[in-house]
């Protein structure tokens, strides 16, 4: 089940509060600022800074 429109437009990266948009086939949340990726997990967004990863 992808993330709900609503709630991906309040969505934001804890670390430098951009907003996030979904990546990898909607599995995963990346920032645009800082290049954090956060997993989705069972339909829940992972919104730790410690379990992001940084892609370019």
């Amino acid at each position: 089940m992808p993330i709900d429109a609503a709630l991906l437009e309040i969505l934001a990266c804890p670390n430098c509060k951009t907003p996030v948009t979904l990546v990898k086939d909607g599995t995963a949340l990346k920032c645009g600022q800082c290049h954090r990726v956060y997993a989705i997990k069972d339909d829940i967004p992972v919104m730790l800074i410690d379990e992001a990863t940084i892609e370019a």
